[in-house]
């Protein structure tokens, strides 16, 4: 069979033997807190401001339009889980309908979002930790705290909580999961506390006027980008980390129902809590003073006289953080393990383990690997390479739906995309838009030349070790 025509049934997806078959452990609450834990992290406590300060007050449209665009892309995942229950999320449905190439690029592409967005929420959270011992006057080695390439010698905290979630992982996915609950439940108090307090500051004649700088992304006279379109392209980045959820299809005791509640579920309570997070700070205090600020939620509570609360909100990132690199070395293992068990990656790498039903290798390697990333590199700029990777996939699901429908109509489906082709094109071209419009210059020509090693690893190995390249017997 030519490469190009390699396509993996989609009733074979289901016929794994039990040594490379992941163990079915969660229900449809794991599965909601498990998308909300990888989408409220550090864009809520930050991206907040910023994006403000881009749209200002129309920046709860910049949030609505990307929580459209996500809920489109949603839905396709929420259809595509549903037919294939099978681990591998985006890159898993490419193979069934689109091909091994692109189910290799899309998986590539996974692979570079999970790895380098897990390793920039873990430098991120080292710098909470780094602030915290100095407010509590502690004598830390400072090299210790930053990375080779942030000037410093090793990022220690960072190796510790990567090493931390990559043992939880291996105990135990519905373990994990369960301590993934806890923490989130922890952060969404700390955000409704903000939305109360600050609502008792609400005035507003600061919504006034609404959209300063107009709708369409534009570059002002100062170079910078704003209009609610540009804001809607960093903000789409606080968005993203539901399509982790659709990795545990294969995990979930009852796919059929719990995947579509864990994947639209996710996104709704994510897409309210932010809209009411925006509009609670953008009534509590001027955009115009906030969005100058690293941590607004933080200016605001201070600034309005509570400063205690602030602090706990603050506590509460660090906090928070630890459920999104839980959650998304969870989808990077995940990835990696589907691939390996399809032959593109060595075989060795796909075993479970087999009592815990985990695949212990894979997430070792992916723990070795972000930690690795997050001790040394500077990760601020190039953590954008995470979202290409994102985008991509949301592209290949939409389109993957769109054309299993016209291929294999009749095939049932737990869960249909509502106006199927008005929402699949809605995705595919936002998406495209914000890849083209949102990201630099310089992510768009990093993401191209890692598929372009990709593609090289494929021609090199994969394309020769896939087991649909093996003679069937």
């Amino acid at each position: 069979m030519s490469f190009w025509n390699r396509r993996k049934s989609v009733d074979a997806l289901a016929a794994v033997e039990s040594a490379h078959r992941l163990k079915p452990t969660l229900s449809w609450w794991h599965l909601i807190a498990m998308g909300v834990g990888a989408i409220v992290g550090t864009g809520i406590y930050t991206l907040t401001g910023i994006s403000a300060g881009l749209a200002g007050p129309a920046v709860i449209l910049s949030f609505l339009l990307c929580g459209i665009i996500c809920a489109c892309a949603a839905l396709c995942y929420a259809e595509m889980a549903t037919v294939i229950p099978a681990a591998g999320s985006a890159y898993t449905y490419s193979y069934a309908v689109l091909g091994e190439v692109l189910a290799w690029i899309v998986g590539w592409s996974l692979i570079l979002e999970y790895t380098v967005a897990a390793s920039a929420v873990a430098v991120g959270w080292s710098a909470h930790v780094a602030e915290f011992i100095r407010a509590a006057g502690w004598s830390f080695p400072e090299p210790l705290l930053h990375g080779v390439m942030s000037g410093g010698l090793v990022d220690l905290p960072a190796i510790v909580i990567t090493a931390a979630v990559a043992i939880m992982l291996i105990v135990g996915t519905r373990e994990s999961a369960t301590v993934n609950l806890i923490l989130v439940g922890i952060k969404i108090a700390a955000l409704i506390l903000f939305v109360i307090l600050a609502s008792q500051a609400f005035d507003p004649a600061r919504f006034h006027p609404f959209m300063p700088y107009g709708f369409m992304a534009h570059v002002d006279a100062d170079g910078v980008k704003r209009g609610v379109l540009a804001a809607a392209a960093l903000v789409f980045f606080a968005f993203y980390g539901f399509d982790a959820v659709s990795t545990a299809s294969e995990e979930t005791k009852n796919p059929g129902r719990d995947l579509k509640i864990g994947i639209i579920g996710s996104m709704a309570i994510c897409t309210l809590i932010y809209i009411a997070v925006a509009a609670s700070a953008l009534g509590a205090a001027s955009f115009l003073d906030f969005s100058k600020n690293g941590a607004p939620l933080v200016f605001i509570l201070t600034g309005i006289g509570h400063a205690d609360a602030a602090q706990l909100v603050a506590s509460a990132a660090i906090v928070a953080l630890p459920t999104v690199i839980l959650v998304l070395m969870y989808g990077q293992s995940r990835i990696f393990f589907v691939m390996a068990r399809d032959g593109l990656l060595p075989q060795s790498l796909s075993t479970v383990h087999k009592t815990r039903g985990t695949p212990v290798l894979m997430t070792a390697v992916t723990g070795v690997v972000v930690a690795v990333m997050a001790a040394t590199l500077r990760l601020d700029e190039i953590a954008l390479l995470a979202n290409a990777g994102t985008l991509c996939a949301f592209v290949a699901v939409a389109v993957s739906m769109m054309v299993l429908r016209v291929r294999d109509p009749h095939r049932p489906r737990a869960f249909k995309t509502p106006l199927p082709w008005i929402v699949g094109p809605i995705c595919v071209v936002g998406c495209v838009y914000l890849f083209f419009n949102g990201l630099p210059t310089f992510t768009q020509w990093w993401f191209l030349l890692w598929n372009g090693v990709g593609l090289l690893v494929y021609f090199a190995y994969s394309m020769r070790a896939s087991k649909l390249a093996q003679p069937q017997s």
